[in-house]
């Protein structure tokens, strides 16, 4: 790319420091103007709802945010759209072409600063202790690229890093993932795999992040932004990076594979992952802003799960694919939820509107096949199922297990799901919460709700109306224009009297036919 095409480009609009600014005037920021100790930022983050930032974190007082995502009036403020609109609307981005472009070094804000070889030092970065039990202290923000030796093709990934030098990190690289088999190829091979991690960014490059693609991932970036992504060549390897985000660290796992310890974590279900041996990562450049700001997430916390960055953005994620699955198996999904506190991926919610008998049942199995998904509850339209009272109204009103509870079993499970115990796989189960089809319209499974008076007066008498059609009560005094009603009962009572109006089977009142004969 041209310096003067790479002049075109607003390297300002996907980066972390303008969404912070936004969140700010929103007032979903708390600001710390007096300096704060790195061993004190946990209790601070975990104390509030609210995205908080430090300006002075740490003896060398640099500004750092946290929990960015820890909410879902955080992220959609990001995506400019309701909360509930959320999964739909990341359903709506990754339907778009993936794209990038890469611009010259010179033109990168992220390398407005390089810092190479002996001079990269991590302890000067705010690695702080984030749990009361973690093995040391973390950056938990970093966004991993990898090109894959064998396809040369980009991977993307989200993972924490673990502070053991001044030019060494820990990385968790446990559970399955393409990052994963990549390294043990490159281990079996005796070679280093090049790596660089971003740290300090927007959150569409987190939800692009967790997305698992086929072949190359990098410009998935650009599909969730809606726009190519700017990239930048790293200087110490040959590594493409967005080049408008706060920070860059370079370097490489080498060859020796899983022999460091790392951990324990607090992991994202509110328990400690366990100590286990893990690559590491050797710093060879950071490159920033020369403004940058840290980023850090709140990842695990036992009695705030759903105020978790991993949760929140981890849940849109998940409607998203709810929906995009849905689309293709009933006639008309119209919700999608997935509580945050589930961290984002055992528990969804999906409400649709029937149009053929089965269809609650047929979502259920669907959504169940879905990755990680532990628990489906499928419910009628009316239902409000970003509500946690309707959500129970309708567990409560409309579910009978021996019909409606479908269970698999022998599932694929995440290892660090406690319920499993010593087993390696689970079980995942379906709730049909939908009211039976043929039921549809009937006054015993119509939802009721406080009367509605929004039409003008058409009838000048109760005669009147009822000569047109039957009418309910209340339909009946938004028919005459009354705001009172008793004047109504009154009238029908002396044309009952009179013979002249009965009731029909589901209460409207109607006119009385003449005798039979």
């Amino acid at each position: 790319m041209s310096a003067a095409m790479a002049s075109k480009i607003d390297f300002d609009k996907y980066r972390l420091r303008r969404l912070v600014e936004r969140l700010t005037e929103a007032g979903l920021v708390e600001v710390h103007d007096e300096p704060v100790a790195l061993a004190d930022l946990s209790a601070i983050i975990e104390a509030t709802d609210q995205a908080v930032l430090f300006r002075k974190a740490g003896p060398e007082q640099q500004e750092l945010v946290a929990t960015v995502m820890g909410g879902r009036e955080h992220l959609a403020v990001a995506f400019g759209v309701e909360q509930r609109e959320l999964g739909r609307e990341v359903a709506r981005r990754l339907a778009q072409p993936a794209a990038s472009v890469e611009v010259p070094q010179t033109d990168a804000p992220v390398q407005e600063i390089v810092v190479e070889g002996e001079d990269a030092d991590f302890s000067v970065l705010p690695f702080h202790i984030q749990h009361q039990l973690d093995g040391g202290p973390y950056i938990s923000s970093g966004i991993d690229f990898v090109v894959d030796p064998e396809s040369g093709e980009t991977n993307v990934g989200c993972r924490r890093l673990m502070l053991r030098g001044r030019r060494e990190a820990g990385v968790n690289l446990t559970a399955p993932s393409d990052l994963r088999e990549i390294y043990l190829k490159c281990v079996e091979r005796g070679e280093r795999l090049p790596l660089s991690f971003t740290v300090g960014s927007h959150p569409f490059d987190f939800v692009a992040s967790m997305l698992r693609f086929p072949g190359e991932e990098i410009g998935l970036i650009g599909k969730v932004r809606g726009e190519p992504v700017p990239l930048v060549r790293c200087r110490t390897n040959d590594l493409l990076v967005p080049a408008d985000a706060e920070m860059v660290f370079e370097g490489y796992f080498d060859e020796r594979g899983y022999v460091d310890l790392e951990g324990p974590f607090g992991e994202y279900m509110g328990f400690y992952g366990p100590m286990h041996p893990d690559p590491t990562f050797h710093l060879t450049a950071i490159t920033m802003r020369s403004d940058a700001l840290n980023q850090t997430l709140m990842h695990g916390s036992g009695r705030g799960l759903a105020r978790t960055d991993a949760g929140n953005f981890g849940a849109i994620m998940g409607e998203a694919q709810g929906w995009n699955l849905l689309k293709s198996t009933v006639a008309e999904p119209t919700a999608v939820f997935v509580p945050p506190s589930s961290n984002g991926i055992y528990h969804m919610y999906a409400a649709i509107r029937q149009q053929a008998p089965g269809e609650g049942r047929k979502a259920v199995e669907a959504l169940l096949g879905l990755p990680m998904i532990k628990h489906v509850f499928v419910t009628d339209s009316e239902v409000d199922i970003f509500s946690a009272d309707q959500r129970e109204w309708a567990l409560a009103s409309r579910f009978q297990a021996e019909r409606d509870l479908i269970v698999r079993t022998d599932q694929v499970a995440m290892g660090m799901d406690l319920s499993l115990g010593c087993a390696e796989t689970g079980s995942r189960a379906g709730f049909d919460l939908t009211l039976p089809f043929e039921r549809q319209g009937e006054l015993l499974t119509t939802v009721c709700g406080a009367p509605s008076f929004t039409k003008q007066a058409r009838f000048q008498t109760v005669e009147q109306a009822l000569e047109a059609e039957p009418h309910y009560f209340a339909q009946l005094m938004e028919a005459l224009g009354s705001r009172d009603g008793r004047e109504i009962m009154l009238e029908l009572v002396e044309m009952k009297e009179a013979g002249k109006v009965h009731r029909l089977e589901n209460g409207e009142y109607a006119l009385q036919g003449p005798p039979d004969g």
